[in-house]
């Protein structure tokens, strides 16, 4: 179950065979509703071009706001007005997405399987497996969405946690401690310089190609941050340059968006879902209250939108979609055995809520893999080796490997005076 909502399943299929998930046993992917390769395709070409102009402008000003919300406005009237056959945008949500994989089991045979997510595939597996738990044998639940918590308000508790984590870890390498000290006030204080006077430059996109105009705002900064588009391990060599005038390394990963695959994104279906189980029942004070919390000192401008959904409120009122809070926003119960993987650095799903959700999954092993980011999986030989004995022996998996790892080196670059 892939993450998103929204992603490209069968694109995923390369980084599941090399974690050898289909070394001992057969792989099942199915792309889910609304995605590419499904009919209908809830992708938006619109947003996508949207988000191709947005790396020259600033991310959180309110004339980028209007833009999104009149991409988001056309990608709807073209979906539910203008084909043939209208798309129901409501029937694109969690529960009928579980019950898609539920109908996929039964028409396939299949008595009893594993089931694996990551990412928004966590808050589809608890679903799942609160719904429709006949014949699973276990889950495997990897970067963790728990669907009872997961709100705007939530991400900035994500993103706080990820972020801290990255300079911790920073702070607990001596060679990195001295190098780069006080890192946590160098981010903020290069969150309020860039919102208060964007910088404007030129950058080459890592897949290559002419340079394009990209701004970097304060804004732009943070999510930048939370993506992982900056590898945690140059975050610090990337914070302590641009505080010295060299906004390079943030620069190329912000244009790396200037060149995204139209339609290749389902961008429908992550508003059906978002705006009818995410954003209900929060007001823009409470997402407001929480940016305070996880980040004291940046501007509420920065503050005020959700990392990785920026004007997610105007949005929605756009997408209108009904409120479906009441059976979405729900704990899952289960004694089926469960693996819940988080990585440290990840700053969209917080390492804690694995652990949060893990409280109600009786029968679960909780593993925090040190040093890695979003989607732990492809990014660890050691998680792939306890998912692998898990789905062999789901209620006693091999976590020793786990016991060994720390974050890597991080980037050492020469300083000013000896460079």
């Amino acid at each position: 179950m892939t993450g998103g909502p929204g992603g490209d399943a069968i694109g995923d299929i390369p980084f599941l065979i090399d974690s050898g998930l289909n070394r001992n046993r057969d792989l099942i992917v199915m792309a889910q509703r609304g995605t590419l390769h499904a009919q209908p395709n809830l992708a938006c070409p619109e947003v996508d071009r949207f988000y191709a102009d947005a790396v020259g402008l600033r991310y959180d000003a309110p004339s980028t706001g209007r833009l999104l919300v009149r991409a988001t406005k056309e990608c709807r009237h073209r979906l539910t007005r203008v084909t043939a056959r209208g798309v129901e945008l409501s029937a694109y949500n969690t529960t009928q997405n579980a019950a898609d994989f539920a109908d996929l089991r039964r028409a396939l045979g299949i008595d009893r399987w594993n089931v694996y997510g990551y990412s928004y595939g966590t808050d589809l597996a608890l679903t799942y497996l609160r719904r429709h738990p006949r014949g699973v044998r276990s889950v495997a639940i990897d970067s963790v969405v728990p669907p009872q918590i997961v709100s705007l308000p939530w991400t900035w508790d994500s993103a706080g946690e990820g972020i801290r984590t990255i300079f911790a870890a920073c702070a607990a390498q001596p060679r990195c401690k001295k190098r780069y000290p006080n890192l946590p006030r160098v981010l903020t204080e290069q969150v309020r310089r860039l919102e208060a006077r964007p910088l404007t430059v030129m950058a080459r996109p890592p897949a290559g190609g002419a340079p394009v105009k990209v701004v970097l705002d304060g804004g732009a900064l943070v999510n930048l941050l939370v993506a992982n588009a900056v590898p945690a391990v140059d975050v610090p060599a990337a914070l302590d340059e641009l505080a010295r005038g060299n906004p390079t390394r943030f620069a190329r990963a912000r244009a790396a968006g200037a060149t995204p695959v139209l339609g290749e994104f389902a961008h429908g279906l992550t508003q059906s879902v978002a705006c009818s189980e995410w954003v209900p029942g929060y007001t823009r004070a409470d997402l407001l209250r929480a940016g305070r919390r996880a980040f004291p000192g940046f501007p509420d401008t920065v503050l005020a939108q959700a990392p990785q959904l920026p004007f997610e409120y105007d949005v929605c009122r756009a997408w209108s979609v009904p409120d479906r809070t009441a059976v979405q926003r729900v704990t899952t119960v289960s004694t089926v055995p469960a693996l819940v993987l988080s990585g440290t650095f990840d700053a969209k799903t917080g390492a804690r809520w694995g652990a949060y959700a893990a409280r109600t999954l009786p029968r679960s092993t909780v593993v925090r893999i040190p040093g890695i980011g979003h989607w732990v999986v492809p990014q660890s030989p050691c998680a792939q080796n306890v998912l692998a004995s898990f789905l062999a022996r789901p209620t006693a998996p091999d976590t020793r490997c786990v016991s060994g790892l720390s974050p890597k080196p991080f980037t050492i670059t020469p300083t000013p005076e000896t460079a």
